[in-house]
C-alpha cells in the first residue's frame, strides 16, 4: 500500500541549517518570503555550534568583513556572556570564539524571531522539476514524504546535494581524488591559562606565530604578545618539535596542528581542532559513519596527551564532542562565475560583489600537510554574486563551501563568516526576485548589493 504524499507551500525552501543555511533562511524571511529551513540534523547551527572560530568575521589587518545576520548572533552571544571578543591570535588570524551553548540559544532565537519555519529531523531526498526549473524538494521524516514546494531554492547543504540533483554540474575534491581530511572537534574544562602562555613563551618554537607580514615580528616576540593578550589561543604547529616528537612516540596520531581556541571563560573551558581522518569522501555515509570511532580514537589520545604533556592542561577534563563530524571539502557546484586562486590572495575588489572573504587560503592535507598562504597586505576579496548561481538551474541558489570555486580558492572561502555573507546573499536575492517578477539572472547585482548594505552587510571601505 503507498504511502501519502503531503504537500506544503513557501516562497523559499533552504536545505541545510549550518551558518550559510542560518544566514540564508533569516535574510529571505526578513525580506517578506515565507520560508522553510530543513536540516537532517536535531539542531541547526552547523559549525556554528561545534566549538569552532568564526573564521574571516575580520581580516588580518582587523577589520571587520562581514555583518547583518552574523553580527546579530554574535550580539546575542555577548548579551548571554558567550562571546570571546576579537582577537589575534600572533600568528596570521583575527579569530571570533563564542560558546557553543550559547550560540544554540541565539541560532534558535534568531531563527523563531525572524518567522523562519523550521523543519528538523528531516532529509531532502529529491526534486521536482518541469522546464521551467525546480517546483520543489521531496523531504522525509517520520511524518513520511513530503513536497516542499517553493518559488526559490538554497541550497546550503555543504554537499550540493540539491544542485547536483537539479543537473548542475560540480566537481570534487583535487585533481588525483584528494580531500581535506575530516575533523571530530573536541572540548576540554577546566584549562588555566597562564602556564599554558608560560609554556608557549619558553618554547615558542613549538608555535605557529610570527607569520603575519604586516608587522614582522619574531616567534619569541610574538609569543611574549599572545601572554600579555592572556587568551588560551595556540596553535602548536604539526611540523614543529613537540607535535612531531609526541607522533614519532605514538603519543599523537599525524596531524598539521593542535589548535587550542576559548569557549569560555567562566568554565575556563577551550576547543581542541587536531583530529583528522584524510582523503575521506564525505558524501558517501558508509564511509563518514565508519570514520567516527576512529574520530573519537583520536579524541581520546589527544586529550590523555594535553593532561600529561601540556602545561595549563593537569588538571583539565574532557567535556564534550562537537555535535557532527566536521567536514572541509566535498563538492564544489560550478556556477555561472568562478572564485579564483588569484582572486583570494590579490584580494580582488569587484562590482558583483555580494560578501567579503578574509580567510587565508587554507589547504589541509594527510598526515601533517597543511598549506597555507596569506591574501595580499592582509586584506580580503569579494565573492561574486555569479559563484551563487549553478550553471544549467534557474530558480536555484547555493551558499556555504559547496560554492562555485577552484580548489585553492575554496581553501579560503570555506568557513564561517564567508559562508554567512553567502548565505545572507542567497536569501536576501531569493526573497529580492520573488517580489520584483524576475529571475535571479535577471536581479540588478547593484540591488542587491544596496539591500545587503542596508541590513548591515560589508561590501566595501576595508582593504
Amino acid at each position: 500500500m503507498g504511502s501519502r504524499i503531503h504537500c506544503e507551500n513557501y516562497d523559499v525552501v533552504v536545505i541545510g541549517g549550518g551558518s550559510a543555511g542560518v544566514a540564508a533562511a533569516v535574510s529571505a524571511a526578513r525580506n517578506g518570503a515565507r520560508t522553510v529551513l530543513v536540516d537532517a540534523g536535531p539542531m541547526a547551527g552547523g559549525e556554528l555550534v561545534s566549538g569552532l572560530p568564526l573564521n574571516a568575521c575580520l581580516n588580518a589587518r582587523g577589520e571587520w568583513v562581514v555583518g547583518g545576520v552574523i553580527r546579530e548572533l554574535l550580539d546575542g552571544c555577548r548579551a548571554r556572556g558567550g562571546l570571546i571578543e576579537p582577537y589575534f591570535d600572533w600568528r596570521s588570524l583575527w579569530l571570533t570564539c563564542v560558546d557553543p551553548e550559547v550560540m544554540k540559544l541565539i541560532v534558535a532565537k534568531t531563527l523563531r524571531d525572524a518567522g523562519v519555519h523550521l523543519l528538523l529531523y528531516t532529509f531532502a531526498d529529491d526534486v521536482v522539476a518541469d522546464r521551467d526549473g525546480l517546483r520543489g524538494v521531496f523531504v522525509v521524516n517520520k511524518r513520511g514524504r513530503t513536497l516542499l514546494a517553493a518559488r526559490q531554492i538554497i541550497d546550503c547543504s555543504g554537499d550540493g546535494d540539491i544542485a547536483v540533483q537539479a543537473g548542475a554540474p560540480s566537481e570534487k575534491g583535487g585533481p588525483q581524488g584528494e580531500l581535506q581530511p575530516v575533523t571530530m572537534i573536541f572540548r576540554m574544562v577546566g584549562v588555566e591559562t597562564r602556564p599554558l602562555l608560560e609554556f608557549v613563551r619558553a618554547h615558542p618554537e613549538h608555535v605557529g606565530l610570527g607569520e603575519c607580514l604586516l608587522e614582522p615580528r619574531s616567534k619569541a616576540e610574538c609569543a611574549e604578545e599572545l601572554y600579555r593578550q592572556g587568551i588560551p589561543s595556540v596553535f602548536f604547529d604539526g611540523k614543529g618539535p613537540f607535535i612531531a616528537q609526541a607522533i614519532e612516540r605514538g603519543e599523537l596520531f599525524p596531524c598539521g596542528l593542535l589548535a587550542v581556541c576559548p569557549l569560555s571563560a567562566q568554565r575556563k573551558e577551550v576547543s581542541l581542532n587536531t583530529t583528522r581522518i584524510a582523503n575521506l569522501d564525505a558524501t558517501d555515509p558508509q564511509r563518514l559513519s565508519g570514520a567516527l570511532p576512529d574520530l573519537l580514537e583520536q579524541v581520546w589520545a589527544c586529550a590523555g596527551f594535553l593532561k600529561s604533556r601540556v602545561p595549563g592542561f593537569e588538571n583539565a577534563r574532557f567535556s564534550g564532542i562537537a555535535p557532527r563530524i566536521g567536514i572541509r571539502e566535498t563538492r564544489r557546484i560550478v556556477g555561472e562565475a568562478v572564485l579564483e586562486r588569484d582572486d583570494v590572495l590579490q584580494g580582488r575588489k569587484r562590482e558583483d560583489g555580494i560578501c567579503k572573504g578574509a580567510h587565508e587560503l587554507d589547504v589541509h592535507g594527510a598526515g601533517q600537510a597543511h598549506r597555507r598562504e596569506m591574501i595580499k597586505d592582509g586584506g580580503s576579496y569579494d565573492v561574486p554574486f555569479g559563484c551563487l548561481l549553478p550553471k544549467g538551474t534557474t530558480n536555484l541558489l547555493v551558499a556555504g563551501r559547496c560554492l562555485s570555486a577552484t580548489r585553492e580558492a575554496h581553501g579560503s572561502a570555506r568557513v564561517m563568516g564567508t559562508c554567512m555573507g553567502m548565505g545572507e546573499a542567497a536569501g536576501t536575492a531569493a526573497a529580492m526576485a520573488i517580489a520584483s517578477g524576475v529571475s535571479l539572472r535577471e536581479l540588478p547585482v547593484a540591488s542587491l548589493r544596496d539591500r545587503l548594505v542596508a541590513q548591515g552587510a560589508v561590501l566595501s571601505g576595508t582593504y
